[in-house]
């Protein structure tokens, strides 16, 4: 009998992780039982993906605030520190700000607006129009901004992140000094000891402000990129992908899982014979259209893939043939045409107009964001999913 299901995703329940776990033999265990229990088989290209949280809490990285202050102080000098660009988030950044903030006397806080990096707003475009104010060029002290806006909650958290933020510094035992601006140079004007915390502008930013002067300019990747006494670290992204796990310890991304991923790819073709890829994955990369927020506070959606990951999709669009080459035919002629299209398709397909309208994103990253999806961040108690038929098309 001819197929009639695509794609399939599965949240698949697991135990709770904690450090020192064997994870991947628990993953792959958890995968099998959930089919023997749901009645259903493991097939050639499934894809099992688990969050990097309970690789992280396998690997035990984790670190605390006091440790975020020590390197802040050795890197920054412990006075005055300028940082820059950090994202809106109580769970993702507001931990960071208060070790950031124990490594330094001063800190004068920058804030991009109307938004943050990942979209969460302080105001809206249609505030900035009737207040006459050009995110682009215009600098704003707090008491302008307060002047001009007033107080701003996040419509999701109900924070007012401006007074949130000066309050965790405060707490810390910093002076806090806080400026509106899009312009990293900006920040030269107060001192030039930087901590710039944007993820995807990291790069660019760091790279204007030592063209522009800076004496010391670090990025949140370059804090806890190595141990400071005894705790977690991430050697290639420091800081940035990090939670907060309790008040006073952060749990950062996952270090070095490439092995993770192979041993579990071993293992299923061990007890199943059949050759699956497998992933680890933290934000999906999607736009929220009501909050505006599109998530991916992580530095990438996957830090660890298998090699059948690799790479973009290889897709014709069934409408565009359907209206175009094929539409003359219906039924099963048209049904026939299309599938030897299909089977006969080019390699890369980049350029082709039968390909316009897919979607030109890679394959982790697409993954990924399903996972994210639908393992949610929430108590569904599913850190593993597994994917069936996404490498399936209309001929299988």
């Amino acid at each position: 009998m001819e197929r009639k299901v695509g794609t399939v995703s599965r949240g698949v329940r697991c135990p709770i992780i904690r450090e020192g776990d064997n994870l991947s033999t628990i993953v792959v265990n958890s995968v099998l039982d959930a089919a023997e229990s749901e009645g259903f088989s493991l097939r050639e290209k499934d894809v099992i993906a688990l969050t990097e949280s309970i690789v992280a809490r396998a690997q035990g990285n984790y670190a605390s605030v006091s440790a975020i202050a020590t390197d802040v102080k050795n890197k920054l000098g412990g006075e005055t520190i300028g940082v820059i660009f950090p994202i809106l988030s109580r769970n993702r950044f507001a931990i960071c700000l208060k070790g950031i903030a124990m490594g330094a006397k001063k800190v004068v806080l920058m804030l991009s607006y109307p938004s943050d990096e990942v979209g969460n707003e302080l105001v809206s475009l249609d505030q900035l129009d009737e207040a006459g104010v050009n995110p682009f060029s215009d600098v704003l002290t707090l008491e302008r901004y307060r002047e001009l806006f007033g107080e701003n909650k996040h419509p999701f958290t109900g924070v007012d992140y401006v007074d949130y933020y000066s309050s965790i510094i405060k707490d810390a035992g910093a002076d806090v000094e806080i400026v509106f601006s899009n312009q990293p140079k900006t920040i030269l004007e107060y001192t030039k000891n930087v901590l710039t915390c944007d993820i995807h502008t990291r790069l660019r930013t760091k790279r204007i402000l030592k063209a522009a002067g800076a004496e010391n300019v670090i990025g949140l990747d370059d804090i806890l990129n190595t141990s400071i006494d005894g705790n977690g670290y991430n050697e290639k992204f420091g800081l940035l992908g990090s939670n907060k796990s309790t008040e006073d310890q952060i749990k950062l991304f996952p270090r070095e899982c490439f092995d993770l991923v192979k041993d579990i790819q071993k293992q299923i073709k061990e007890k199943t014979n059949q050759h699956v890829e497998v992933m680890v994955y933290g934000d999906g990369a999607f736009k929220d259209p009501v909050g505006k927020i599109w998530e991916l506070a992580d530095p990438c959606v996957s830090p660890a893939y298998t090699e059948g990951l690799e790479g973009t999709p290889n897709e014709v669009k069934l409408k565009y043939l359907a209206d175009n080459d094929f539409k003359d035919l219906s039924g099963d002629a048209l049904k026939e045409a299309i599938s030897e299209r299909i089977k006969h398709k080019e390699d890369n397909l980049v350029g082709n107009m039968a390909s316009q309208g897919t979607t030109p994103r890679r394959l982790t990253d697409l993954i990924g964001s399903l996972c994210d999806l639908t393992s949610g961040s929430g108590d569904k108690g599913t850190p593993v999913v597994l994917i069936q038929g996404y490498f399936d098309n209309f001929t299988n």
